[in-house]
């Protein structure tokens, strides 16, 4: 399968819709996340009190227009896809900030921004010594996208609509991504999916399986997200639990690589090797935009999936959820 198979071709590879965040990033002993009772690995949603607090306590910050569908879009366009986002901000600072940060990285964003309610989100991310990522994030404006904030014509003409997982959050949200998917596939268009977190998915397990089997076509998780999605307890049983249901899942595990399963095949694909781990932050997202750049230029899921590899391996090696390179030099050595 290539999602360019459509009889018309689109204005776009790849449309994003998620959580319009700014990220911020620094660098904590692990003794910061004791000190602030946070919890290591996991994204945890916080208020607007927490949120400064937290802010307040990092040291050297790095900030930049983020939220995990947006981060893979920015890859796509760095791949050299035509790409575009569709997301939730307030027309204040962060949110001009954001708007001029996405489009002069190539990624097609005109969302009107709200002019009342909640201040445009933000995603403060502790990274310690080990790599990991601790994200804290305060949505603000962008959790309140609902299907008015659609712009269906885009979702027309992208040739994948990638839905991000965190923005489950409220029931506007789910409604949002539910229109989104029927309008693609009305269009002969496909639907991803990225399950972004072990905890979201438990939060909201029941409504992710309903719909990964009946409105996404390719699905991202990682070996955690997969087994709490279909309560297994390892990841062989979750990729049987997957096989089939959707036409396409990639199943991201570290340092093991990932799998590419469907109803037919599991394509193994290893890790592309990283020099230095440095950040683990947007490792995920930048897989996902690999493949979904593979696969919209019509490549087979085993180079796809290699594409995802190298573009993971490329944001690992250095600080912060986006490369930091072209992505397109990538794309020879395949």
């Amino acid at each position: 399968m290539n999602a360019s198979d459509s009889n018309d071709r689109a204005r776009f590879d790849v449309l994003g819709i998620g959580n319009a965040l700014v990220d911020v990033l620094s660098t904590e002993p692990d003794e910061f996340i004791a000190r602030n009772g946070l919890v290591k690995g996991s994204m945890t949603l916080i208020d607007t009190d927490t949120a400064e607090t937290i802010y307040a306590a990092m040291g050297d910050k790095t900030e930049m227009s983020g939220g995990s569908a947006a981060n893979t879009l920015s890859g796509v366009a760095s791949f050299g896809g035509r790409a575009a986002y569709t997301g939730r901000v307030r027309d204040d600072g962060l949110g001009k900030a954001f708007s001029h940060d996405l489009n002069s990285l190539g990624v097609h964003f005109s969302s009107a921004p709200a002019t009342e309610g909640d201040p445009t989100g933000r995603c403060m991310i502790v990274v310690t010594p080990d790599a990991q990522r601790t994200m804290n994030t305060y949505l603000g404006a962008s959790a309140t996208l609902s299907p008015d904030d659609l712009d269906l014509d885009l979702v027309r003409n992208a040739e994948v609509t990638f839905l991000e997982g965190y923005l489950f959050d409220r029931d506007e949200a789910k409604e949002a991504f539910r229109v989104a998917a029927r309008a693609a596939h009305d269009a002969g268009r496909k639907v991803a999916l990225t399950l972004s977190d072990g905890f979201c998915v438990e939060r909201h397990r029941a409504d992710f399986v309903d719909l990964v089997a009946s409105g996404v076509d390719v699905l991202f998780a990682n070996e955690d997200e997969i087994m709490k999605l279909y309560e297994v307890d390892t990841f062989e049983a979750g990729v049987e639990a997957v096989r089939g249901v959707c036409e396409i899942a990639c199943v991201t595990r570290g340092a093991k690589g990932s799998v590419v399963v469907t109803a037919d095949e599991m394509i193994e694909v290893d890790a592309h090797p990283v020099a230095r781990l440095v950040d683990t932050t947007g490792a995920g997202d930048l897989y996902a935009a690999g493949f979904l750049y593979g696969l919209t230029q019509g490549r087979p899921l085993d180079e796809s999936g290699r594409l995802g590899s190298m573009a993971a391996a490329a944001v690992i090696g250095h600080m912060g959820p986006r490369p930091g390179m072209s992505l397109a030099q990538l794309v020879n050595e395949i």
